[in-house]
């Protein structure tokens, strides 16, 4: 098989365990080929948890998994130099922390202070952690993926909209329909009477094939045409009264660079994985939700009005012409 089968296969072996939630697991490999971080918020019980543990049972990769909470020391996840003495001499080793794995489940992330939230932002955005004027750097095969809790929200710490731009995706996750609750209830009686029985034959998909697959989605093809929509949607975001007075009501900061280039690096992903080697404006159109979620500041008034960061990329959609 090729890459793209691999990779296909991969999210068939991670949907037999994560049932109801097609739309996430298509986004947790987008971010993975996309080399890039996903922040997930959803309910309890959604499955979010399972869903990176499943990548990590399929895939030749370490995972981390980090429950932030408010007693957290950025220490705690970037490591830190440890005192050694042996033979009468001493000295500091940097001892690597959890960051240093290839999959981080960040649990929670809201929970923990602004200091600590930066810590795994920093390592996320440099691709390495600095500790006693040392660098080290992180493994290639690397993704975060946050979670955030939509209820409860006493005592937690919400991420500034700057490093919110950090994150590839803000991916939001909805219950299952009623025929998946089913599904749901057999799997997990099947696993509570053969409970390592397909975890035995598991085949680990090599870390090699996603670098592999990166660099072909590197060469997919984006005509201007399709450059051109992506950065006009990006410019609606900034510019909202040029395409739609309502829209100009709604948006107080658009989407940054990092918005154009979010948009290109999913867009190729994702047409990649359907198996062309050109991007259409479709492809644009199914992630863009995704990709401006976390990156528009609404104003007060669409709050006060009840608007969503979604209804206002489906005006900006629905306004600007296709390539």
């Amino acid at each position: 098989m090729g890459n793209r089968e691999d990779i296909q296969a991969l999210g068939k072996r991670i949907g037999q365990s994560i049932i109801g939630q097609e739309a996430m697991i298509e986004r947790l490999l987008l971010g993975l080929l996309g080399n890039g971080h996903l922040l997930v918020e959803g309910l309890p019980g959604l499955a979010k948890t399972r869903a990176i543990k499943s990548l990590a049972k399929n895939l030749e990769a370490s995972l981390s998994r980090i429950q932030f909470t408010p007693d957290l020391l950025p220490s705690d996840i970037t490591g830190s130099e440890v005192y050694f003495s042996e033979g009468g001499k001493g000295e500091f080793k940097f001892q690597q922390g959890p960051v240093f794995a290839n999959l981080i489940l960040a649990d929670e992330i809201n929970r923990a202070p602004a200091k600590v939230q930066s810590a795994l932002l920093e390592a996320m955005e440099e691709r390495q952690v600095t500790v006693g004027g040392q660098s080290h750097p992180l493994p290639a095969l690397f993704l975060v993926m946050a979670t955030q809790n939509p209820i409860e929200q006493e005592g937690t710490y919400p991420l500034p909209e700057a490093q919110l731009d950090r994150f590839l995706m803000h991916v939001r996750v909805d219950y299952p329909d009623a025929n998946s609750e089913v599904a749901i209830m057999e799997l997990v009686r099947s696993e509570e009477r053969e409970p390592h029985a397909k975890g035995a034959e598991a085949q680990k998909l090599a870390a090699e094939v996603v670098l592999a697959a990166r660099r072909e989605i590197s060469e997919i093809a984006v005509s201007r045409p399709v450059e051109d929509y992506i950065v006009a949607l990006v410019m609606a975001t900034r510019y909202p009264d040029k395409i739609d007075t309502e829209l100009a009501k709604w948006i107080q900061v658009g989407a940054s660079p990092r918005g154009v280039i979010g948009l290109d690096k999913v867009s190729r992903a994702h047409a990649w994985l359907k198996g062309r080697d050109f991007v259409t404006p479709d492809d644009v159109q199914a992630i863009v939700h995704d990709v401006f979620r976390h990156r528009l500041v609404l104003s007060y008034e669409a709050h006060a009005g009840g608007v969503t960061a979604d209804q206002a990329v489906d005006r900006i959609v629905e306004k600007v012409a296709t390539a």
